[in-house]
Parts: structure tokens; C-alpha cells; sequence
């Protein structure tokens, strides 16, 4: 058998749920440890909510005018300097975004989105934010957010009075993305991989390599150190 095969063959054990034991317990190897370089990535984008009640920015705070403007114009709208001027609108807050990619999400699935408020916003509570690229660390856009977004917390007041709860500026839109880029794994093609350990311990992962050497014939599990192998 290819030495190819053979680890495809590991990967496929591994996330089935390869069973490791010993006289006082017994865990799946899934559960303990990962395949070295399969991990989430993490997203961020810049972008727009709007449809606030008056809890937005103070519109004359520089970036949010000129993010708003420049919406308006990717819009048709034709924006000359005078009428930037005059954009007057505390119904629309800059928000930043983030978000994480899982490993092996394809295209068309959705994730969960984080927004929070960068300027002197009040509160995010009814607004929408318009669709939004979210990037990697690489500059390249893996997915899209756009969406209604709920905040966990109120911000409420009067002349007299003001009471707040959690942190209105921060809110979430469940499923708000859309992958657009898959991150691309080459098990098929590798001669060897790195299985980490979540918790270090040389007695566990001694287990784990005798349970591959064990499960699957022609295959070599060597110890590196206490958390890989």
C-alpha cells in the first residue's frame, strides 16, 4: 500500500473516533488531540449598521462621514463634496467585524459573526449591517456578513437618568456569513502529519501512538515530545 493511502487511512481513523485504553479510562483520540495544522482561522472586515433609532454615531466623526459616503456612491448615488458636507445621519454606525472559519467549511455554509462598535455609537440594538468581505491574516476575502444584528444588553436614559445592561455596542448575527473561500487541506498528497495533543502529557501520548502502531498496519507513530507525535 502507498505510504499516501496509508496516512489518508490514519486521518480517516482519527476522525472516526480511534479508541485509546488503558485499566482506568478510555478516550476517543478526536477528543484529546488534533491533526497539526487543522484549525479554525480567524476572519475580520470593516463595515456599515444602519437603521439605528438615533443610537449611531455622531456622523461628524470623520471615518464614518467618508464610509458612508463611499457606500452611497458604490450605490449609484452620485456624492460631490458638497453633499458629503451635508450628510447629517445618526441612524448608522462603523462597526468592526470577526469572525471564525472552521476547518473544512465549504462554500455556501454559514458562520456566526461578532460586530462591535468603533465609534461613539450608543447602541446597535435594530440595526442591520450592510454586506461586509471578512479577510484572513493573507488579505483574502473567505466569506461575506451581512444581516439583522442582536445585542444581549439595553442602554436607556433620560434628563436625569441613565441605566445600561452588558454592552449594547456589541451584538451578534447568528449565520451571518457566508463562506466564499474554502481553506484547502492536502492529506491526500503528504507523506506524514503531526497529531497534537490539546493537554501535553507523555503517558497519554504514548498511548496514542501505541494505538495507531496497534490499529493500522505499516503505519509508524513516533513520539516527539509530550504533546506531538
Amino acid at each position: 500500500m502507498k505510504k499516501g493511502k496509508i496516512f489518508k487511512n490514519v486521518a480517516i481513523f482519527l476522525i472516526a473516533g480511534l479508541v485509546i485504553a488503558s485499566h482506568a479510562y478510555a478516550a476517543r483520540i478526536k477528543d484529546i488531540a488534533g491533526i497539526g495544522g487543522v484549525r479554525d482561522n480567524q476572519l475580520v472586515g470593516y463595515g456599515l449598521v444602519v437603521g439605528l433609532a438615533g443610537t449611531g454615531d455622531d456622523i461628524e466623526n470623520g471615518f464614518t462621514k467618508e464610509t458612508l459616503a463611499n457606500m452611497l456612491s458604490r450605490q449609484g448615488l452620485g456624492m460631490k463634496e458638497a453633499a458629503r458636507k451635508d450628510l447629517d445621519s445618526d441612524n448608522v454606525a462603523s462597526v468592526m467585524i470577526n469572525a471564525e472559519l472552521p476547518p473544512f467549511a465549504k462554500v455556501g455554509s454559514k458562520i456566526d459573526v461578532t460586530v462591535s462598535s468603533i465609534g461613539d455609537a450608543d447602541s446597535l440594538r435594530g440595526g442591520t449591517l450592510l454586506m461586509t468581505p471578512l479577510k484572513g491574516a493573507d488579505g483574502r476575502v473567505y466569506a461575506v456578513a451581512q444581516g439583522a444584528v442582536s445585542i444581549g444588553g439595553f442602554s436607556a436614559g433620560g434628563r436625569g437618568a441613565k441605566a445600561s445592561k452588558n454592552h449594547p455596542t456589541v451584538g451578534r448575527i447568528t449565520n451571518g456569513a457566508f463562506v466564499e473561500r474554502e481553506l484547502k487541506y492536502n492529506f491526500e498528497n503528504r507523506k506524514s502529519f503531526s497529531i497534537n495533543l490539546y493537554r501535553p502529557d507523555f503517558t497519554t501520548a504514548t498511548g496514542v501512538a501505541a494505538a495507531i502502531n496497534g490499529a493500522i498496519a505499516g503505519v509508524e507513530a513516533k513520539l516527539v515530545d509530550s504533546s506531538v507525535f
